[in-house]
């Protein structure tokens, strides 16, 4: 382990951490813009647009940059609409991908002439009956999922997304009743996927819907598009080859169709690697040969672990140069919530650590900070971007005691 490991390569993490505070979500804006370069340039097909799914993470100051790569957005609450439009978003290039939500969300959205997603038959009357006459998207659940967790299959016999494709009749007689028109349909079969079979062949599923639907002008083939946690075991999703596979069933679709507006909407993919999360080691103990690495992250502030048994990979920095032993020991790396289930990795080999010592969580740009919570009435942290021209940059102050009181 070397000593003043570099966040990114750029920034010692103890400055960050003495200047900014423990915890500590540090951004880096070169790999964020790289990533949306990436998605956008996925396929060659003139009307192509990336989406990027905000719930993953939406940080004003970061989705200014997705904007200004020229992503647009998706919405799941009237509060990342308004977090959307603080960073610039225009209505026209926010959809609103709403589940279970009640008329005044979707009444928001009609207010500021955002498009609407809809993904029950209940949900569609209920937009019929506050905006008749309007256009809408269906979201589909075409009966095939995938993800790295069941918590995070959102297509399938057992997810509750989507409309089943046995009640697209059904639709169709509610969108009829009420006047509204069918433009749009999509879907999202599930996260983290790192081998394009299944989105491939749930894309071929959802074009072979919208040959149904004469009025659809936009198919939304959605995200999941995962990243390698695991860096020395997972291989990087290969982007060319899904890309060209893609692009080749689009275009055979239109040439026996009609031309459509084709959209994907990843989160994890743009926003996870462009983030880090730093602490502090706060402690060290064995529990009946157990050994416990105590520090101040824990599941208030990344919850991934503990939520879907994630894995993140772990460095250690130390506070001060010393040699560590050749070996490095089996050790449970435990938060500060008073919760059994706190905890960061399980039994996973990590070097002899000291207190003082800082950890760097790698790859928690996305469902970070976004997830994290106040739970044992702890503060949130602050978040920092690593300019290009590598300038830090505070872009939201860490919580203080009198925030959590109104």
């Amino acid at each position: 382990m070397v000593y003043g490991q570099k966040v990114f390569g750029k920034i010692d993490a103890h400055t960050l951490l003495d200047e900014y505070g423990s915890p500590l979500y540090v951004y880096d804006e070169s790999i964020l813009r790289q990533r949306c370069r990436e998605m956008k340039n996925l396929i060659s097909y003139q009307d192509f647009k990336v989406s990027y799914s905000a719930k993953a993470n939406t940080n004003v100051e970061l989705l200014r940059i997705i904007r200004d790569e020229g992503l647009d957005v998706d919405a799941m609450s009237p509060g990342e609409m308004y977090l959307e439009m603080k960073a610039g978003f225009t209505p026209d290039r926010i959809m609103f991908v709403g589940n279970n939500v009640p008329a005044e969300e979707m009444q928001y959205a009609i207010d500021r002439g955002i498009y609407i997603s809809v993904d029950s038959l209940s949900q569609l009357e209920t937009l019929g009956r506050i905006h008749p006459g309007s256009n809408v998207c269906l979201r589909i659940n075409p009966g095939i999922g995938a993800g790295h967790h069941e918590k995070v299959i959102t297509a399938g016999k057992k997810t509750k997304f989507g409309i089943a494709i046995d009640d697209l009749k059904e639709a169709r007689n509610i969108a009829r009743h009420y006047n509204m028109t069918i433009t749009g349909l999509n879907h999202h079969i599930g996260s983290l996927f790192l081998e394009g079979d299944e989105y491939l062949a749930a894309a071929e599923e959802l074009l072979g819907i919208a040959a149904t639907f004469p009025t659809v002008e936009m198919v939304d083939f959605g995200g999941g598009f995962g990243i390698p946690y695991r860096h020395q075991v997972e291989k990087r999703l290969d982007l060319i080859r899904l890309g060209q596979q893609l692009e080749a069933l689009i275009k055979e679709w239109v040439a026996v169709h009609r031309p459509v507006q084709i959209r994907i909407e990843p989160g994890r993919y743009i926003v996870a690697e462009s983030g880090v999360l730093l602490g502090r080691i706060t402690a060290i103990k064995e529990n009946y040969g157990n050994h416990f690495i105590g520090c101040d992250i824990g599941f208030n502030t990344l919850i991934r672990p503990v939520m879907y048994d994630s894995y993140h990979e772990i460095t250690v920095i130390p506070a001060e140069p010393r040699t560590y032993k050749e070996y490095q020991q089996p050790a449970f790396l435990a938060g500060p919530i008073c919760e059994s289930g706190d905890i960061l990795a399980h039994g996973r080999p990590l070097p002899v650590c000291q207190e003082g010592d800082a950890i760097m969580i790698h790859d928690t740009g996305a469902y970070g900070y976004a997830m994290a919570s106040n739970y044992n009435s702890r503060l949130l942290p602050a978040e920092v971007l690593i300019s290009q021209d590598r300038n830090i940059r505070l872009i939201r102050p860490a919580q203080t005691l009198e925030d959590l009181w109104p």
